[in-house]
């Protein structure tokens, strides 16, 4: 018995060190000091058969993270980073790959990125005729 008391108070001071810490920065005022060194640039970005937004599935989806560092599920954050950050985050200058061959099928994929970057509220939302063209715009950020 004597064990399990003292297991519970070392537990409940281990606990308090931990979270309290935490619960005073939780508890700060919002003007009180800057929440992060770098401004968020986290995407998530959506991949489904069709035209509409509305009336798309989708099949696929990635996150990225581009501040502090590249992260996230998409399989090559580090050149979508560096791709997005070439172009300041503007989707609509992503170019198409040279020298990329499609097959002129038209079966549409509609491609959706929601997120920040660098603080900025981003949505984005375009319409390629086929998969093959959308892994060859945007160099790396689009193929996934």
């Amino acid at each position: 018995m004597r064990n399990t008391a003292r297991w519970a108070i070392t537990l409940g001071l281990t606990a308090t060190a931990v979270c309290a810490p935490l619960s005073g920065a939780a508890l700060a005022a919002p003007g009180d000091a800057p929440s992060a060194l770098y401004a968020p640039s986290a995407l998530v970005l959506t991949v489904g058969k069709g035209v509409s937004a509305a009336t798309v599935t989708p099949e696929r989806a990635v996150t990225l993270t581009c501040a502090p560092g590249p992260s996230g599920t998409h399989p090559a954050a580090d050149s979508a980073c560096a791709d997005l950050a070439a172009v300041q985050g503007d989707l609509d200058a992503l170019t198409r790959s040279e020298g990329v061959m499609c097959p002129m099928i038209h079966d549409p994929v509609l491609l959706t990125v929601d997120g920040v970057w660098q603080g900025e509220r981003v949505s984005y939302e375009r319409v390629f005729s086929n998969e093959c063209e959308m892994n060859a715009h945007g160099s790396s950020v689009f193929a996934y």
